[in-house]
């Protein structure tokens, strides 16, 4: 998904003329609040959709009531498509020509909205585009590295890298490891005891090497928020060697936590 904080932006210029304005939807789909246990998100999409259709068939253009119902089905086509795999909310931004339709999941909380005007209502996105905005969360732990990137509080990519103590280079880690170990060491506690060696000797160098590729992915992945996860004094060393600002440092060994995990402690 495009940066949500330029998605704002795009919509601000947005502008409905006559009998064909713009739809606007926060929805409520978070199955674990208490006023959900029902599924009563269904209730509140069909009464919000109803409330509109019922207002504008009392009214005198045809025009917009058929523009209207061509968005209602649209939006109900697009709930029936994602029912079985809902997230906290739904935003939709729509408009009966086709010229603005965005329609998202997202893992946050939402207050029930339902607008019809010549203008999309963004109080709510914008207030979740400056609390999740692009993000990385780079997790650290000896010889790996783990980049996480979010947008709207949604993992959209991650990259891993290891360090080839043989080389003495990082690599990016290509799908599940082979036979040899990851350090190339022996096995068992020798091999154990040997990168501790390596590592205590080493580490300072190897986090400064490795702090310009995560320069680097910050800035093609444009984050405008790094947090780095990991226990020191890797994520200290990391964090003083990279050129971009870090929000914060996170002193937990998470590298093995699972994804969701990971962002409900750094982002929440």
């Amino acid at each position: 998904m495009k940066d949500i904080q330029d998605i704002v932006k795009d919509l601000e210029n947005v502008r409905g003329t006559g009998p064909n304005k713009i739809f606007t939807m926060y929805l409520n789909t978070d199955l674990s609040d208490p006023d959900q246990q029902g599924g009563e998100w269904k209730i509140h999409l069909k009464n919000g959709l109803n409330n509109f259709e019922h207002y504008l068939k009392e009214g005198s253009d045809k025009e917009e009531l058929k523009n209207y119902q061509q968005i209602k089905k649209r939006v109900k086509d697009f709930m029936g498509e994602i029912e079985r795999n809902l997230m906290r909310g739904v935003i939709i931004i729509a408009s009966a020509d086709g010229e603005v339709w965005f329609a998202e999941r997202v893992q946050m909380h939402l207050e029930n909205e339902f607008e019809w005007q010549e203008t999309p209502i963004l109080e709510q996105l914008k207030t979740l585009s400056e609390k999740y905005p692009k993000t990385g969360i780079i997790l650290v732990q000896q010889n790996q590295v783990k980049l996480i990137d979010t947008n709207l509080n949604q993992v959209e990519d991650t990259t891993e890298y290891e360090l080839d103590v043989e080389e003495d280079t990082w690599k990016i880690k290509q799908g599940p490891r082979q036979g040899r170990s990851t350090t190339g060491l022996g096995s068992g506690n020798l091999q154990k005891d040997l990168f501790n060696d390596r590592y205590e000797a080493n580490q300072y160098r190897w986090y400064k090497s490795i702090a310009p590729k995560l320069d680097k992915q910050a800035k093609d992945r444009e984050w405008k928020r790094i947090f780095i996860v990991g226990e020191a004094p890797a994520s200290k060393t990391l964090e003083t060697e990279m050129n971009k600002d870090i929000e914060d440092v996170i002193l937990k060994n998470m590298l093995d936590h699972g994804e969701s995990k990971i962002l409900e402690k750094v982002l929440n």
